[in-house]
């Protein structure tokens, strides 16, 4: 069943609420890249404000993941999505009374990138407090795509139409507004209390505990590896698309939603098809295909000069995107222990999101040098040239992976004859 995960009433609740904010999230995006490309002309800005808004991620995730695992998660929410609100709110006040400047919105977008930084870990290790059925985790992860890239279908085209029409600042409003809805429904949740250990260590100390944890163990740091290359060279392309909409395509705000639009079509597909699937096993194997389908969709978008093409070449884009960053997420959730999630997961936002901030100033200024069509060509090949490292060692995860899945029901405990006298020695230690 695609929706299994809703039968949890708190995470029904979540996905509701996410389905409308989301929605002004990304009507935001596009006009912010909209409103500074306008200003100034300049690939470099647009890669500055990107840099802006995700650098705080790159410094604080680690943090966030401490405060994960030790503070209320659901508290934790509800602040950080007031506090997006209030930006979003203060952003809208400065372009509607028509006295905003690019400063200002570098301002406003590490404000919103220092929310983010603790938001976006803590959201990631909340679900699994959300769900009733721990079995229902990897279907929940992918709903949670579904709502993002859905949103992600919807926001970029509406507010191409506002833009155009009535300018960048309705959609800033609108946004603020959109908070009100998860707010809410965070509020309404019932949480039961989680048991959390007592804590004798400092911070710093659950940090070395949680690097040694993560990259002494193969899987997780091949899979963290290869998710922020991916992010740091390929996951820019969205900060130059204003650049094709306007210059290679010479469309307007329009051309930039329908661009986009057709990427989250592309992920949407992406995340109905993860939602389906009945389980985690196989899900390693597509973490390196859906690298080479992004980077190859990326590839063939820099060289394509007719809009209807580079549409659908989004669509491929966005459906190999989504695919290898969810099913990277769904990997880690399902073998991570659980007293380190928070802190795992934080490390998963610093490579996804952490890793883009480098990405979008360096693709900004590459693109300024050699233009944005040679830049994402670039972009693709790295993303296809990892994908390709990756597979070369899968065979060695899948066999440190396998014990885990044995432990915890996801594969038959004897599958052959070899493995059961590997088994009857039981699996190791996470």
């Amino acid at each position: 069943m695609i929706f299994r995960a809703l039968r949890s009433r708190n995470y029904r609740l979540f996905f509701g609420g996410q389905s409308v904010s989301l929605i002004g999230t990304w009507m935001q995006q596009i006009a912010v890249s909209w409103l500074v490309y306008r200003m100034t002309n300049s690939a470099f800005m647009l890669g500055v404000v990107g840099f802006a808004g995700q650098i705080p991620t790159s410094l604080l995730a680690p943090v966030a993941g401490v405060c994960a695992d030790r503070l209320n998660r659901h508290r934790i929410l509800i602040v950080t999505q007031t506090l997006a609100m209030i930006q979003a709110l203060m952003l809208a006040l400065l372009v509607l009374t028509r006295t905003v400047t690019v400063w200002q919105i570098i301002t406003l977008s590490v404000f919103l990138g220092l929310v983010n930084a603790f938001d976006m870990p803590v959201r990631q290790a909340f679900i699994v407090d959300m769900i009733e059925r721990r079995e229902d985790l990897g279907n929940a992860i992918a709903l949670n795509s579904t709502i993002f890239n859905g949103a992600r279908l919807l926001g970029p085209s509406i507010a191409g139409l506002l833009i155009a029409s009535l300018g960048e600042g309705l959609c800033f409003l609108l946004n603020g507004i959109s908070y009100v809805a998860v707010i809410g429904a965070l509020s309404a949740m019932r949480m039961a209390p989680r048991t959390r250990a007592v804590r004798r260590t400092d911070m710093v100390q659950e940090l070395r505990e949680a690097f040694s944890y993560a990259f002494g163990f193969a899987p997780i740091r091949s899979i963290l590896l290869l998710l922020g290359l991916v992010s740091l060279i390929g996951m820019p392309y969205t900060t130059l698309m204003p650049v094709f909409a306007k210059d290679v395509f010479h469309g307007g705000a329009h051309t930039l939603g329908f661009l986009v639009g057709a990427s989250g079509v592309g992920a949407l597909v992406g995340t109905m098809y993860l939602a389906s699937r009945a389980s985690v096993r196989g899900l390693g194997r597509l973490i390196a295909i859906s690298a080479s389908i992004f980077g190859v969709g990326l590839i063939a978008f820099s060289l394509s000069r007719v809009l209807w093409f580079s549409l659908l070449l989004m669509l491929l884009t966005g459906f190999g995107m989504v695919v290898h960053f969810a099913s990277g997420n769904t990997v880690l959730q399902t073998i991570v222990d659980d007293d380190k999630r928070g802190r795992v997961m934080s490390l998963f936002t610093m490579a996804v999101m952490g890793a883009a901030p480098f990405g979008s100033l360096l693709a900004g200024a590459l693109a300024s040098q050699i233009g944005a069509p040679a830049t994402l060509l670039l972009c693709g090949i790295c993303c296809v040239s990892g994908s390709l490292l990756f597979t070369r060692v899968f065979p060695s995860l899948r066999g440190m992976i396998r014990p885990i899945y044995v432990r915890k029901g996801i594969i038959p405990e004897v599958v052959s004859g070899v493995e059961t006298a590997a088994n009857l020695s039981g699996p190791p230690a996470d």
